[in-house]
C-alpha cells in the first residue's frame, strides 16, 4: 500500500500546499537539497503528481476557516502545476474565507510558454516572489534555472511587474543573511516595478 503523501501541512497558524515536486531551478539555498521536510514537516516528496481530486480530498479534512493564511508552497514550484493550482485556489474560495498566497519563484510565463498573469485574477490575495538577488548574473548564479539562453531575472521581474493587475498584494522576498548593501539594491529592484520588498529571515 502507498504511504500517504504531504500535500498539506501546517507551520505557524498557516496551511501550506505541496502540490508537485517539479521545479525548473535547483537553487544553492534550496531546503529540499538537504533534507525531505521543512521546519519539522512530514517528507514533502511526493510519491506521484497529486491530481486536483487527491489535492481537493486532501483538504476537505481542513478545517480551512481555522488558518490564518493558505499558501502554495512545498518542494517544488506551484506554477509548474498551473491547472491544479488554480483549481485548488477556486475550490478554497468556494469553501472559505481564508486569504491565499502563492510562493513562487516568477517563472511561471517561461514554465508554461504564455502569459499567464491574468489567470490568478479573483483567486490569489498575495504572490510573494523569490527575488534572490538584485541582478541578473547572480540571479543565475544563486537559482541556476534550467533555461540556459534566457534571461530569467528579466522573466522574473516581468512577472511581477504585470501581475501587480491581477493580485491585491505583490511582493518581492530576500533572505536578511545577504546583507545591508545587497538588501538596499534589491530594494531598489523592487521599487523599479512598484512592488513591495520583504526582508524575511533564513528560517521562515
Amino acid at each position: 500500500m502507498e504511504k500517504a503523501m504531504t500535500i498539506s501541512y501546517e507551520l505557524w497558524d498557516k496551511l501550506y500546499l505541496n502540490i508537485t515536486n517539479k521545479c525548473p531551478c535547483a537553487c544553492t539555498f534550496c531546503l529540499r537539497q538537504n533534507g525531505d521536510g521543512a521546519y519539522g514537516s512530514d517528507p514533502l516528496w511526493l510519491e506521484h503528481q497529486p491530481t486536483l481530486d487527491e489535492v481537493i480530498e486532501n483538504l476537505k479534512g481542513r478545517d480551512l476557516d481555522s488558518y490564518k493564511e493558505i499558501i502554495f508552497c512545498g518542494y517544488g514550484e506551484p506554477t509548474s502545476e498551473l491547472g491544479i493550482l488554480l483549481d485548488t485556489a477556486r475550490y478554497i474560495r468556494s469553501v472559505s474565507k481564508t486569504p491565499i498566497r502563492l510562493n513562487t519563484n516568477g517563472l511561471a510565463d517561461l514554465i508554461h510558454g504564455r502569459e499567464t498573469e491574468s489567470e490568478f485574477k479573483g483567486l490569489i490575495d498575495t504572490v510573494s516572489i523569490s527575488l534572490n538577488a538584485s541582478d541578473s548574473a547572480a540571479y543565475t548564479a544563486i537559482t541556476r534555472p534550467k533555461w540556459k539562453d534566457v534571461d530569467c531575472f528579466a522573466a522574473m521581474l516581468s512577472f511581477a511587474a504585470k501581475i501587480k493587475a491581477y493580485v491585491p498584494n505583490v511582493v518581492l522576498t530576500v533572505v536578511d543573511i545577504i546583507g545591508e548593501e545587497e538588501i538596499a539594491k534589491s530594494q531598489a529592484v523592487a521599487d523599479s516595478i512598484g512592488v513591495t520588498l520583504r526582508v524575511r529571515p533564513m528560517e521562515t
